[in-house]
């Protein structure tokens, strides 16, 4: 029994060694691995990665929709308003795809393309430049008092500075001739996808031609312009304005005006630290004190570019404000407030841009106590 027990262990171990080897296979013929590793050029392994899921906005909030649309359709004239929510994607708005008279909201389009250029390398902020005589526009000018003889000597940015926080026309004017003119601001909008947004001849044809006039060199002195527009009969006058707001060459909608802040605000239009220089420099705007900012709880910031057409009798065409406002949380709204034509008299159409701003404020402050 001895000896069949030991050959019966000689012969399973030789069973089982015979199964490895089997298992191992031979030399010559390697079995292949269960799975071959995918190998590029260089040692990188390239590994399938899912598209991003699209973000999906909130939904805009009815609360705020409701508000809006009561105050558009409450005033007395034809006016839009836009809000769009940099950070949760919504936007509400009620009469807000009409072109509406800009005014000087465009010159936020001329500042926009010379920070355009300042990415490209094509203009620096701190770039001679000078503003001649035959450079004065007309209505708000500050500069003009500077410019005598040979011309005032300033930079860029300095006029920069100028046409977003006084809405000096000359300093925008300025602007405009050094980044090509009109054509240069217009192929702006349409690459950077602006929008429903037209930019006009700038203040000299615009105005004049609202007026109902032909510019002249002579009316940027002297109170010129005034005093060829007061020479006119009313049915001229009245046709002119007509003819402007019925079809405004400067004619934005809101909503896109809003839409291209928020853009701006969330770095999609210029670089990081043009952005901050834009935005920072209408951060310090002194016009339109009784506007959006009028209605601003204390926290909360503005950036922003006022708007104001010329007057005919009890008419005006053009009172706006548009700008970021950003919450004490750090939250941001865009917002666009425009007024194209009405009889209202100014402390009405201050009340309804302050009333936007605050209906927004009065939001955020809920949504706030409640998160």
């Amino acid at each position: 029994m001895m000896t069949s027990a030991s050959a019966f262990k000689r012969l399973l171990a030789t069973t089982l060694f015979g199964v490895a080897l089997a298992g191992c296979g031979s030399a010559s013929r390697p079995s292949p691995p269960a799975v071959t590793p995918m190998q590029q050029a260089g040692g990188v392994v390239s590994i399938p990665v899912p598209p991003p899921l699209p973000r999906t906005p909130r939904p805009a909030p009815a609360s705020l929709i409701n508000a809006i649309s009561e105050l558009q359709s409450g005033f007395q004239g034809k006016a839009g308003i836009a809000v769009r929510a940099v950070d949760d994607g919504w936007t509400v708005e009620a009469g807000g795809r009409q072109l509406l008279p800009q005014q000087s909201v465009s010159k936020l389009w001329v500042a926009l393309t010379v920070m355009d250029l300042r990415d490209q390398g094509k203009i620096r902020l701190d770039e001679p430049i000078v503003v001649r005589p035959q450079d004065l526009t007309l209505f708000h000018q500050p500069i003009a008092i500077l410019v005598k003889g040979d011309g005032y000597r300033t930079t860029v940015g300095a006029l920069l500075t100028r046409a977003l926080t006084h809405s000096d026309n000359t300093a925008n004017d300025r602007l405009l001739t050094r980044v090509g003119g009109p054509s240069a601001v217009r192929s702006m909008i349409a690459r950077k996808q602006l929008g429903a947004i037209r930019f006009g001849p700038g203040e000299r044809l615009l105005q004049s031609g609202t007026a109902g006039l032909v510019w002249q060199p002579s009316y940027a002195v002297n109170g010129g312009f005034m005093t060829a527009r007061n020479r006119l009969s009313p049915a001229v006058r009245e046709a002119a304005m007509n003819a402007y707001v019925r079809n405004p060459p400067d004619g934005a909608a809101p909503i896109a005006i809003a839409d291209a802040i928020a853009r701006l605000a969330k770095g999609d239009i210029l670089s990081e630290t043009s952005t901050k220089i834009l935005l920072d420099t209408m951060g310090r705007s002194v016009t339109g004190r009784a506007r959006l900012r009028a209605a601003l709880p204390g926290g909360w910031e503005i950036a922003h570019k006022t708007g104001t057409g010329q007057d005919l009798g009890r008419r005006n065409a053009g009172f706006n404000d548009v700008g970021l406002l950003t919450a004490p949380d750090g939250r941001r709204y865009a917002i666009a407030v425009m007024i194209g034509d009405t009889i209202r008299p100014m402390p009405e159409r201050q009340k309804l841009i302050q009333a936007a701003a605050a209906a927004v404020a009065k939001y955020a402050g809920t949504t706030r106590a409640l998160s």
